[in-house]
């Protein structure tokens, strides 16, 4: 422990034998704003958190490109099979899900053991492999493959980032800082993969082969594009294949800048103390908070880091004294179902991630407006560019509100907006999607209800998604217990992605039903089962959840904070 801290809290205990910490510790978590205006107090944590999200920037990307991509003629003519096969297409989305799920529940203990920096830069090289392969593909071998690596880099990422941008945050701006994550994946969405691939799809002409009309199934009274008969035997003679390639390989590059800017970001200051790295940890909070190490917000932050993570290593050489460093992997999964409080954070975790995915119908927005009697080659295409642009814009209030008004209140009011807009489409779609050439206006309103679904999800879930499960869970627990949140959010994407097409060709207005109600599911939990976690510091969540130590347990925290020079149960009954 570095000296000048030791001497002040030594002075501190002398000085209050109740251990009720030095007043300028105590007034030290009044310090900084909270939000949106906190965020422009440090331009460098923001700048840091910012660069942070190319990881989440590429999730959005990919998913956005593959969903244009998917409608594209030339795509079709390379890949008919995938194309033309709804279940095939489904796999081909898919892959890339289920391997993102195993990459982040993988990715937790490698995380704990080279730490939240180098996981981020080593997972960047697998991510550049996955992608030359899906670039450069020629056979659906290769095309699959690229797929299977680049998801396992993808689960990684969206598990350590926000991990990553929560260790280095302050409580105050914790909220905001990691909602910059969403907007990260929804700029990817919509300013660059939807706009990319847009623009992309006119190399050459929208059509494949603008001489031979088109023979496919009808959709909305009019044929459609079939690679098996609509193609001449020398390949396309309209659409190039850059129209697909290059919206595909754009993906290298924000990879290549994350990769290379990472080697100059700070570590965690959260794991080089449990690390033992604690004049490093020290020095590097001062220079996130861009204060100096004596600063009193600076010692009280560092000071209940030290406290957490002396009192989890006592607490767990007691309960496992043997254990070696597989063993310890093993009990950190155990120890996450061990108790109610910690198991319901998990729960929380879960269906946060649960409730994200399975209210998300952004992935597959060109097939939704071509449905609602939209063009599928052009007006479909330029409506998802303005739906992710809406996406994106509506994720603002996210940053601005969630840690002022809190989480609560805006998952609450988002899933009643999402239940609402669902189930008015799901009814349009009933009562009129089979002729929408006919009835116009109701296509229109059901328009105008999917962007307004768009803004209410945009605003809660989808930013919330990713902040909840980053903040609850204690220091030696957060990389296994959000490795197992993350890996949710990819196997409930894995079944979206798998079913969801041939939902939307067949059940119709069912399938936005089936979302209207899962909103309504997350209404209810948040309401009543959801705790609210603003404002405290990632070492006072015991208290959110109710995670109240035995009283030899209490002793020792006690005696660990009157030893460091903190408040007496400063950890536990914040």
């Amino acid at each position: 422990m570095p000296r000048s801290l030791h001497s002040n809290s030594t002075e501190s205990k002398q000085e209050d034998d109740h251990g009720s910490g030095s007043p300028d510790l105590v007034l030290a978590r009044s310090e900084g704003r909270v939000g949106f205006r906190g965020l422009f107090e440090n331009k460098f944590i923001l700048g840091i958190s910012l660069f942070s999200t190319l990881g989440g920037f590429l999730f959005g990307y990919d998913q956005g490109v593959v969903s244009n991509v998917l409608a594209i003629e030339s795509f079709g003519a390379e890949f008919p099979s995938i194309y033309m096969n709804p279940a095939l297409k489904g796999w081909f989305v898919s892959t890339l899900l289920l391997s993102a799920c195993f990459g982040s529940i993988v990715n937790g203990p490698v995380c704990d053991k080279i730490g939240r920096k180098r996981d981020i830069m080593c997972n960047v090289v697998i991510f550049l492999l996955g992608s030359a392969l899906q670039t450069g593909a020629t056979s659906p071998i290769y095309l699959f493959a690229g797929r299977a690596v680049a998801g396992l880099a993808i689960g990684a990422l969206t598990h350590v980032v926000p991990m990553y941008i929560a260790e280095i945050s302050s409580a105050k701006i914790r909220g905001s800082l990691v909602s910059l994550q969403q907007l990260a994946i929804t700029f990817g969405v919509s300013e660059t993969a939807n706009w990319i691939a847009y623009g992309t799809s006119h190399i050459g002409g929208t059509r494949c082969a603008p001489e031979i009309p088109y023979t496919g199934a009808l959709l909305n009274g009019r044929p459609t594009f079939d690679p098996y008969k609509d193609v001449p035997p020398g390949g396309c003679t309209g659409q190039s294949q850059a129209s697909w390639r290059i919206p595909v390989g754009f993906q290298l590059l924000p990879a290549l800048c994350l990769g290379v800017g990472m080697l100059f970001m700070p570590y965690s200051p959260r794991w080089l103390v449990e690390q033992g790295r604690e004049e490093e940890a020290l020095q590097t909070l001062s220079r996130l908070r861009r204060k100096p190490a004596e600063n009193s917000s600076v010692r009280f932050e560092y000071l209940e880091i030290m406290a957490e993570v002396r009192f989890t290593r006592e607490v767990t050489k007691a309960a496992y004294p043997n254990a070696g460093p597989f063993g310890q992997s093993i009990n950190n999964y155990r120890a996450l179902v061990s108790s109610r409080p910690k198991f319901k954070r998990l729960i929380v975790g879960c269906l946060t991630m649960v409730y994200q995915q399975n209210m998300a119908i952004i992935y597959y927005a060109p097939t939704i407006f071509g449905q609602l009697g939209l063009d599928p080659n052009t007006t479909s295409l330029f409506a998802t560019g303005i739906f992710g642009i809406v996406n994106m814009v509506a994720t603002l209030p996210a940053i601005i509100l969630l840690d002022s008004v809190g989480r609560r209140p805006l998952l609450m009011s988002g899933a009643a907006g999402c239940f609402i807009c669902l189930a008015i489409v799901g009814s349009l779609v009933t009562a009129y999607g089979k002729d929408w050439s006919a009835h116009a206006v109701a296509a229109r309103t059901a328009i105008v209800f999917v962007f307004l679904y768009d803004v209410n999800f945009a605003y809660s879930w989808a930013p919330i998604g990713w902040v909840l499960p980053s903040e609850i869970f204690p220091l030696h627990l957060r990389s296994t217990g959000i490795s197992i949140t993350t890996s949710t959010t990819w196997i409930s994407n894995f079944f979206v992605g798998l079913f969801a097409p041939g939902m939307l060709a067949r059940a119709g207005g069912v399938t936005y039903y089936i979302y209207a109600g899962t909103a309504l599911i997350a209404l209810l939990s948040a309401k009543f089962f959801f705790p609210e976690t603003k404002g405290r510091t990632l070492e006072e969540m015991d208290a959110a959840f109710g995670d109240n130590a035995t009283v030899r347990e209490r002793e020792r925290m006690e005696g660990i904070c009157r030893e460091l020079g903190l408040p007496v149960n400063t950890l536990s009954t914040a």
